[in-house]
């Protein structure tokens, strides 16, 4: 009897779980709405300077044509792309200075940065944030797509003081590989739709996402500036902003990113860290993910049913409902942000659950990660050192 609770209730909090996923992807981007272009002479407003900053570590798929797409902005003011490389011998210098000579006026090209602390990311852009020459800031990730209007749409909520800080969801909606789909499945139908939630729950975005952040310099300064030693630096820099009294919010508009070749040992590795990471910043929340994972509960209680034709019916009836909840709430969330081309892969969305919930029971335990090749040792609060053999 005292299991049959246990595992109602359980079940209980799932559904609710898949439930509010539906509702928060719903409510944010309200696809029932027209979609309101922009007008074109509303945007000299954003006139204001703005300098985008590119930390670069080797080449991602589709990198000269991402790199280049920050340098083609349009309906925006003046503003500058500063792109900067750790490691002297790094294999994107070539293609660097090539989009370097094609845009000599926009374009500033760092090399051989020292690092400065644990986090070779932060790091790079601190060097960039010293050499930059406008107040208006914008950090993005080598391996986004952008569009045309990034930095206009990314700045327009900025100047017109609904927000004072953006940061930006990605995906990939035409996934190449099984590596690639399984990643996207886990971004588009879990990831941003607990964001959305926690939006809710928290009265507000109180975390930024690294593929983009924009904000004013003031404001980073009352932030207190970029951690370099530290993991799970966005998510920390937009908590602190909060904190300083800043509102954070989340662009409607999803960015396209594609981890291009990366394995499915690669995707793990990197999913361990990202568990990881986000128990050490979020404390015992980390644990409440445990109704994250509705359909692995309720496909292993219905494989169990086969051997044990005594488990009650009403579990059996539930697992399966629990399953349609499933499909149907990521099916939701992959039209609502225009990523219909997802539910192609969902044969496969059973096999991410699954390992999503192995990946967060591991990241539970342990402080040991592996980043870009480093072994890190992560401390209290998201202080990571490095592991010296």
């Amino acid at each position: 009897m005292i299991v049959e609770i246990l595992i109602g209730a359980l079940f209980a909090g799932c559904g609710l779980f898949y439930i509010a996923c539906i509702w928060a992807t719903l409510d944010f981007f309200k696809p029932w709405q027209q979609k309101k272009l922009t007008p074109i002479h509303d945007c000299a407003v954003i006139s204001a300077s703005v300098s985008l900053m590119v930390p670069i570590c080797g080449l991602d798929d589709r990198a000269s044509r991402n790199w280049e797409a920050f340098c083609q902005q349009i309906d925006c003011g003046p503003y500058e792309v500063l792109f900067g490389i750790a490691d002297p011998q790094d294999p994107a210098i070539p293609i660097l200075q090539e989009i370097q000579a094609i845009y000599p006026d926009r374009v500033r090209l760092f090399i051989n940065l020292p690092p400065r602390g644990a986090n070779y990311k932060d790091s790079t852009l601190s060097y960039l944030l010293e050499a930059a020459h406008h107040e208006w800031l914008i950090f993005a990730d080598s391996d986004i797509s952008v569009t045309p209007h990034y930095i206009r749409d990314v700045m327009f909520p900025l100047v017109h003081h609904h927000a004072d800080l953006i940061t930006c969801a990605f995906i990939a909606r035409q996934p190449k590989t099984l590596s690639s789909a399984i990643a996207s499945l886990n971004r588009c139908c879990d990831f941003i739709p607990s964001a959305l939630i926690a939006r809710k729950l928290d009265g507000g975005l109180r975390f930024a996402i690294g593929m983009t952040i924009a904000l004013h310099r003031d404001t980073l300064d009352r932030a207190g500036g970029l951690h370099l030693d530290r993991i799970g630096s966005d998510y920390n820099l937009g908590k602190r902003c909060a904190q300083a009294g800043a509102k954070i919010e989340l662009l409607s508009s999803i960015l396209e990113s594609d981890t291009g070749n990366e394995n499915l040992h690669q995707l793990y590795t990197r999913e361990l860290r990202w568990s990881r990471t986000i128990r050490f910043n979020r404390g015992p929340a980390y644990h409440t993910m445990l109704f994250c994972f509705g359909s692995v509960y309720a496909l292993i209680l219905m494989v169990i049913s086969f051997q044990y034709p005594k488990i009650p019916l009403w579990m059996q009836q539930v697992s399966f409902g629990l399953l349609v909840l499933r499909y149907l709430q990521a099916a939701i969330v992959c039209w609502t942000i225009d990523a219909s081309s997802l539910m192609a892969w969902f044969p496969w969305l059973l096999v991410r659950d699954c390992a999503s919930f192995v990946t967060w029971l591991i990241g539970c335990w342990g402080n040991h990660i592996l980043w870009r090749g480093r072994h890190l040792k992560i401390e209290p609060d998201g202080i990571v050192t490095q592991i010296t053999a």
